[in-house]
């Protein structure tokens, strides 16, 4: 399903069918979309009576089996289970299922494998891969030889959150297609359709990216998390990592929230502006006047380094109150440097 700010993007790409490339690689900011208008493309492709505007018509037999995940001519290439881990029982009896951040080579080899062989249907095989970044080495390699040589028939599309973290050469053998970040009045009326409370906030926090996991609970644990940030002293800092870390929250999101509050101080301090948290404007403004922007870089830099280590089975409230000891030396000095 197309969601109501792609239909420009879609007549875009209707425009194109009939020069079809071997690969297209879908690229725009994180949360807009793009895996969901690929998933489209896709059934739209592989419908057998497509409607009016390319639209898939979600009654044949090839949109039951794509809607069911289970159509033979489509394989999706994403970060896998650990093979270790998938099946095994919780605590609380539900099946464990940890992800790993790369796609691997022997992924990759089985859809090479599923590229050479004869459509089911007599029609096009697609091979959706997301987030294409996510490929390793080698299987970034396994992937270019293919759409080097693509096989009759096989259309490949990559979703890229970070198109530049690809193989050049994987995105020359690519037809890039920049997909449109919806505006704000768009975003906040689908997401108030959604029945996402503090739409305004929530979307400003993701970065007007509209397509988030919204947890009430997490967004309340993440605004006290804010409030303490915004009140810098030694006995806040250890009660923000003790919070955290009795949710037994991953690392990346306190981190993460940590980087946007950075953000909004050094961008409040230089331009004036706020992005991630205009409902703590006051408190960001008071702290941007006293702020070392030397430390604040600095901090800035450490979290960069342990960003991607924020899946990492570390000690979490260790790890979080040194970033923090950091965060307190911006305002060390108590005045603007």
């Amino acid at each position: 399903m197309l969601l109501p700010w792609q239909e420009g993007d879609w007549t875009r790409l209707n425009a194109e069918r009939e020069r079809l490339p071997n690969a297209w690689l879908f690229t725009g900011a994180a949360g807009i979309g793009k895996l969901e208008f690929a998933e489209h493309l896709a059934q739209s492709l592989l419908c057998e009576r497509p409607q009016a505007g390319h639209q898939p018509c979600g009654e044949c037999e090839a949109c039951r089996w794509y809607r069911h995940g289970t159509h033979p001519d489509f394989r999706r290439l994403s970060p896998l289970g650990d093979e270790d881990e998938e099946g095994k029982e919780g605590a609380e009896g539900k099946k464990v299922s940890r992800k790993l951040p790369v796609i691997k080579i022997e992924a990759v080899r089985d859809v090479i494998d599923f590229a050479h062989l004869s459509a089911h249907r007599a029609g096009r095989r697609i091979v959706l891969v997301e987030p294409a970044e996510s490929l390793n080495p080698a299987a970034a390699n396994a992937l270019l030889k293919i759409l080097e040589e693509p096989p009759a028939e096989v259309l490949f599309l990559l979703v890229a959150h970070a198109p530049q973290r690809l193989l050049p050469t994987i995105r020359s053998r690519c037809r890039q297609f920049p997909l449109t970040r919806p505006h704000q009045a768009q975003a906040l009326a689908w997401l108030r359709e959604q029945g996402v409370a503090d739409a305004e906030l929530e979307l400003a926090h993701n970065g007007g990216a509209p397509l988030f996991d919204h947890d009430p609970a997490l967004a309340k644990l993440r605004g006290q998390f804010v409030q303490g940030l915004g009140q810098p002293s030694f006995a806040n800092v250890l009660q923000l990592a003790e919070a955290v870390d009795k949710q037994k929250l991953p690392l990346l999101l306190p981190i993460g929230w940590l980087m946007k509050w950075l953000h909004d101080l050094a961008s409040l301090r230089l331009a004036g502006l706020v992005r991630y948290y205009p409902d703590q404007e006051r408190a960001l403004q008071q702290l941007a006047a006293r702020a070392d922007i030397a430390q604040l870089m600095a901090c800035q830099q450490t979290l960069n380094q342990l960003a991607p280590f924020g899946q990492h089975t570390l000690n979490t409230r260790l790890q979080l109150e040194a970033v923090l000891m950091d965060y307190l030396k911006i305002f060390a000095s108590g005045k603007a440097a």
